[in-house]
């Protein structure tokens, strides 16, 4: 059985979050292979062949995945595919847009988001926006996964020398879809998903201005900050900023949520947090129903006085 861990990169470094689905493809077993698509990605391709567990790297490097599309991510996969049993990429937005057109290639049914494995062909996956826990069983020949980063630690990174092997890629790059812009949030602070500490604020921040009351303890903790779907549906802050089911999930080790009611669709994105603190004037808001800790309080007194404690 030989499993193929798609990498998710940025053309210089491995990503944590494909750690993660590389731990699920250990939890399966089995023989795994890593393959890492880009432009100028060596040094990528080393970092896959230093994890412990995997045994064959495939690099398929080519200018034309500078910005890669899900089409050609997709046709490259596909081309690869023979002799694999299951195919795994991280749930992220990368993840999400190609692997569902790897499947529908290869005429099988994608399973998303899964956070457990029972065995190599029994996984579980999060429903009703993770108040339930599916247990799916699939009898398909290629069994094609997102991996929820939150539901695996990260596999170990060094300890390995795998091979690596070239792949051509420059016949697979799509041509009805081309890279035009990206507009990123650049920040000095840690990104969400591998952040250790988060602070996140909801409607109750009242502006984006106020943010930086968030933004300064953030500072002093070295923490992320994060936003609720209604501070940036409110245009608060921009949408990478997002935590919840539409968002990012993350499993921090402390989740601070500050003016944050607690919809059922922000606590599926960081409900698995080690230790979650809420910060809300309501005493019948939900956040309090999940938080280890909990204050009520106008978080426009609560906030400078923390900032000054610390």
């Amino acid at each position: 059985m030989s499993i193929l861990v798609i990498a998710e990169h940025n053309n210089q470094d491995l990503s944590v979050a494909t750690l993660s689905t590389l731990a699920a493809a250990e939890n399966i077993g089995g023989d795994i292979h890593m393959m890492v698509m880009g432009s100028d990605c060596q040094s990528v391709a080393d970092q896959a062949a230093a994890c412990d567990s995997v045994s064959k790297v495939l690099l398929a490097d080519d200018a034309g995945l500078e910005h890669s599309t899900a089409e050609s991510l997709a046709a490259i996969v596909v081309a690869n595919a023979e002799g694999y049993s299951h195919i795994l990429a991280s749930a992220t937005t990368s993840g999400k847009n190609f692997i569902p057109r790897v499947a529908a290639k290869l005429d099988v049914q994608p399973i998303s988001d899964i956070t457990g494995v029972d065995s190599a062909d029994t996984f579980k996956r999060p429903i009703y926006a993770g108040n339930a826990i599916a247990t799916v069983q699939s009898n398909d020949s290629v069994k094609v996964m997102t991996v929820r980063g939150t539901g695996f630690d990260a596999a170990n990174a060094s300890g390995g020398s795998a091979e690596i092997e070239a792949v051509d890629a420059s016949a697979h790059i799509a041509a009805n879809s081309s890279f035009v812009s990206q507009d990123l949030t650049v920040s000095e602070r840690p990104e969400l998903t591998a952040a250790s500490i988060i602070i996140s604020g909801g409607r109750g921040m009242q502006s984006g201005d106020n943010f930086h009351l968030l933004e300064s303890i953030a500072d002093k903790l070295g923490a992320a900050v994060g936003a609720s779907r209604a501070a940036v549906d409110a245009g608060f802050v921009p949408n990478d900023y997002q935590v919840g089911q539409t968002g990012k999930i993350v499993a921090p080790d402390l989740y601070i949520a500050v003016g944050i009611s607690g919809a059922i669709q922000h606590l599926a994105g960081m409900k698995d947090s080690k230790v979650i603190v809420a910060i809300n004037k309501d005493e019948e808001a939900p956040i309090f129903q999940v938080s280890d800790y909990g204050l009520v309080a106008d978080l426009f007194k609560a906030l400078p006085e923390l900032n000054d404690a610390l």
